[in-house]
């Protein structure tokens, strides 16, 4: 099902973490909320105290249990069952918000379709969940409005990734739960600044903003700002890059802030396709285990050796200023990137300030349009932030 929720295609939250002290009922899935994210994991307690309904998904008896109205302890792997399962039971009791998806949404006929394939029989048989534990949690998030639903990596890094993030979305769809407060599809982001990252186009097939690289148009527009030519189709995931480097395609790599010898699956594997390099290069603030078998170690600054902004994972763009210098040759990692562009003749990386690149992302990225450093200074601004209103 397709809907026209702000922020859905973005990889970030609907809503505000604020919002959550105004939901009614609270879906947590794929994420140890409490541990991971403590902060957010207070504000769960808070609602579930002032009267909030908690559902928590998840193989694990985590912290957040002991609060939960409803544990559905799902085989691991089984998300997508489970989510259909739960969608079944709102749709066979009419339980969904008919006007929301009339108004709202594109493709209810055939979504409601596939959900014969996840009768509460054949959902609990998959998931080992008992099938009076589905309708309870069903009944639960769709009686109980506005309702929030909650994931992280537990349900993304999975193979089937894409089709587990989709289902939570269809489930908030099905019920309505977009666009007031309280409600919403909220992914728990994994560290500081990756949503900063992923709005700054660190993703194989957008430029910053979530700009699609297949668009003629958008893709002319950063030709013109940066005065290259840009190709048409997407890049590599980091796992497609991998392979192609094992299969003797990709000669260099350029790794910035990223351990893959130590996160990346199959350990092994990445070390093989790693040795076959012709260059490694690795910009880091530590000498990680990636940073021990390269042929370059470029040094980073961190976070409070530098100026500029991360962004969290609820859209929130705040300044960081920098308290100490970095020690030895250690630098900005916007420094480090405009040496080697400059040192390899490339024009366009004469900046001479984070505020200046600021300045040209909201040139050219909607989302941030109004978003200076002026701004900044007196608090942090949430995006979709297109002028200075």
């Amino acid at each position: 099902m397709a809907g026209l929720a702000t922020m859905l295609g973005s990889g970030a939250m609907t809503n505000s973490i604020s919002d959550l002290s105004q939901s009614r009922c609270l879906f947590l899935i794929g994420a140890n909320t409490s541990e991971t994210h403590p902060v957010i994991g207070f504000d769960i307690k808070k609602a579930v105290k002032a009267g909030a309904g908690l559902i928590v998904a998840n193989p694990v008896q985590i912290p957040l249990v002991r609060y939960a109205d409803v544990w559905l302890r799902h085989k691991p792997g089984t998300d997508v069952a489970l989510l259909m399962g739960i969608a079944r039971v709102i749709n066979d009791e009419g339980l969904l918000d008919r006007d929301f998806i009339a108004n709202r949404c594109e493709g209810f006929e055939e979504f409601e379709k596939s959900l014969s394939q996840f009768s509460l029989e054949t959902a609990s048989s998959i998931t080992g969940v008992p099938a009076e534990d589905m309708v309870k949690a069903a009944r639960l998030y769709a009686a109980s409005r506005p309702a929030a639903i909650l994931y992280a990596m537990g349900i993304t890094q999975h193979s089937h990734g894409t089709s587990n993030v989709m289902a939570v979305a269809n489930l908030a769809m099905l019920t309505g739960n977009f666009g007031v407060p309280g409600s919403g599809v909220n992914p728990l982001r994994g560290q500081n600044n990756v949503q900063g990252a992923c709005d700054m186009g660190a993703l194989p097939n957008v430029y910053p903003g979530y700009q699609m690289a297949g668009d003629t148009w958008i893709r002319q527009k950063f030709e013109t700002a940066w005065g290259c030519q840009l190709p048409s189709a997407a890049g590599l995931t980091a796992t497609e890059t991998l392979e192609q480097i094992d299969a003797g395609i990709i000669k260099a790599l350029f790794v910035v802030g990223e351990n893959p010898l130590l996160s990346d699956p199959d350990i092994n594997r990445v070390k093989q396709a790693l040795e076959k390099l012709d260059l490694l290069v690795v910009q880091d603030i530590f000498l990680t285990e990636t940073a021990r078998v390269a042929d370059v170690v470029l040094p980073a600054a961190t976070f409070a050796e530098k100026e500029g902004t991360f962004t969290n994972t609820e859209r929130r763009v705040q300044k960081i200023r920098q308290a100490v210098e970095p020690p030895g040759e250690a630098l900005p990692d916007w420094q480090l990137t405009c040496l080697i562009a400059r040192k390899m003749g490339a024009k366009g990386f004469d900046y001479t300030s984070a505020q200046q690149i600021m300045a040209e992302i909201a040139s050219l990225t909607p989302s941030y349009g109004g978003i200076n450093y002026a701004r900044l200074e007196k608090s942090g601004l949430q995006w979709p932030c297109p002028s200075a209103g």
